[in-house]
């Protein structure tokens, strides 16, 4: 069965998926949608059970927002892609930064991170500069920052500072620029194929977290860490890591990975994404809100863009690496 699916067309692969990853999303919302119809007109369960639920579709929203990007890159080819998450990248820093006390001394470095260094590292990946565009921002950028922000003659809490904007550099830009380079990466009779490259991380990192959060709910241990995320544990973490470790196996005939391989890999991007997921946690803990965007209203809707692509940002580097490191890709 691996073979056969392996050995359809790229329009065929992407056929097939359609009607099983739209076709299970629409099936899962649709019953979401009913029951909270049913408790609004009619609760039989309690408040606990109504707000499970409702973050839970909150949840499926992430997963369809993912989804239908994944579905407009392909469709729209490498170009569009890459500047379509260059929008998703320049749209989570605006919301970063919204969050992020700033004075009037940061605005050289503010129009630097959005005009110069985003623009400049999605153009390294279109252009397949690997080279550079994995040492541009940790190193160049992280340099040109504090001097920027020196010459603004401004030293009030300088190091505080400097180190916020950083960070949202580094998850914001570098984390998501990884996403669109994997559609350029080469493995030998894979050619045309790399959009499934980015469709396969998207979908086992969201399945990660999605089924983490429903075993946490159900299971209802005690948090590992309550001051950053009352749901999470070890327990469902686990769970969570296998069951969308597998179902990347799985899928392995969309990617030019064995079994194993694509098992391996995708036990790399959800540890790396949940520990993301729970490091932006975090930070919405230190500056206490429930959602990134303003007053936990981003620009795409209930929650805020970085709510959505966080686990992205931190899965997307390790998994490009991992695998361009392996393959020699």
């Amino acid at each position: 069965m691996n073979q056969f699916l392996r050995n359809l067309t790229p329009t065929q692969q992407v056929a097939a998926l359609f009607l099983i990853i739209f076709g299970v999303l629409v099936i899962v919302s649709t019953t979401a949608f009913f029951l909270s119809f049913r408790e609004k007109r009619n609760p039989v369960h309690d408040a606990t059970w109504q707000a499970e639920l409702a973050h839970f579709r909150a949840l499926l929203g992430t997963t369809w927002f993912m989804v239908i990007i994944f579905w407009i890159g392909w469709a729209l080819g490498e170009t569009v892609a890459t500047v379509l998450f260059a929008l998703i990248s320049f749209f989570a820093l605006r919301e970063f930064i919204t969050l992020s006390p700033t004075r009037r001394g940061d605005h050289r470095s503010l129009l630097l991170a959005f005009f110069v260094v985003l623009p400049i590292q999605f153009w390294l990946v279109a252009t397949a500069r690997f080279d550079l565009f994995t040492v541009f921002i940790p190193v160049y950028v992280f340099l040109a920052i504090p001097v920027a922000s020196a010459l603004a003659n401004d030293p009030s809490h300088f190091l505080e500072r400097n180190a916020k904007l950083q960070w949202g550099i580094m998850v914001c830009v570098y984390g998501m620029s990884h996403v669109p380079a994997l559609l350029l990466l080469s493995f030998p009779g894979y050619e045309g194929k790399s959009a499934f490259l980015v469709f396969f991380l998207v979908f086992v990192v969201q399945t990660s977290v999605l089924v983490q959060h429903l075993i946490s709910r159900r299971t209802q241990r005690a948090p590992f860490a309550p001051n950053v995320s009352r749901s999470f544990n070890w327990t469902s973490w686990g769970i969570g890591i296998v069951v969308a470790s597998l179902v990347g196996a799985l899928f392995s005939f969309i990617t030019p990975f064995k079994f194993g391989q694509a098992l391996a890999v995708s036990v790399i991007a959800c540890i790396a994404g949940s520990m993301g997921h729970l490091v932006m946690k975090a930070l919405k803990r230190d500056r206490g809100i429930p959602n990134w965007g303003q007053k936990g209203v981003g620009v795409t809707g209930a929650n805020g863009l970085l709510d959505r692509v966080d686990a992205l940002c931190f899965a997307a580097p390790i998994f490009f690496h991992s695998i361009r490191w392996y393959f020699n890709a």
